[in-house]
């Protein structure tokens, strides 16, 4: 059985969107390594259609030496969209009402299955009982403007479960209370 772990890249007043932008000058070592394992260490990528898109964009047809592309384009990805297209390969489709499709990939995948981005997808993902984990790394930056990882309205209960220091980044891990 897998947990669902929500993974961002957080601005410290919230803001998710365009990570590029605002996290490059402090990605390091450490970094690098936290998100090697985790995605080596992951079952499946569920995304919202904003982020697999810019995701398939990117990732088809990278490689690198630690294994991370190789990875990533082969591990399964679930796709949570009312368009069927979904040209990044080993990728499903998951239709708008994904509830219990989701809880059923979480029955049947082995390792974490791993959402990236996707701020709308995790809104509904924590309204319905379905996030296991929070892991956000958190950058000493505030840009002036951009999309917020929480909606107004989203309600969870967490539980510290891990910290840990990067040059300038904080990693916070929270297990969701259900």
């Amino acid at each position: 059985m897998g947990n669902l772990v929500v993974s961002e890249f957080l601005a410290l007043n919230g803001v998710m969107e365009a990570p590029e932008k605002w996290s490059l000058d402090y990605f390091d070592d450490g970094i690098a390594e936290f998100k090697l394992a985790e995605i080596l260490s992951g079952g499946a990528l569920l995304l919202g259609r904003r982020t697999y898109d810019g995701f398939a964009a990117a990732w088809p047809g990278r490689t690198d030496e630690t294994g991370f592309a190789d990875k990533i384009n082969e591990m399964p990805k679930y796709v949570v969209s009312s368009r069927g297209d979904a040209p990044w390969r080993n990728t499903t489709v998951i239709g708008p009402d994904f509830a219990e499709p989701v809880a059923a990939l979480k029955a049947e995948v082995a390792g974490d299955i791993l959402v990236n981005g996707s701020g709308e997808l995790v809104d509904g993902l924590l309204a319905e009982g379905l996030v296991d984990r929070l892991t956000l790394i958190t950058y000493p930056v505030m840009p002036a403007s951009g999309k917020r990882l929480f909606a107004d309205g989203t309600a969870a209960e967490l539980e510290l479960i891990e910290t840990r220091e990067f040059a300038g980044p904080v990693l916070s891990t929270y297990a969701v209370r259900k």
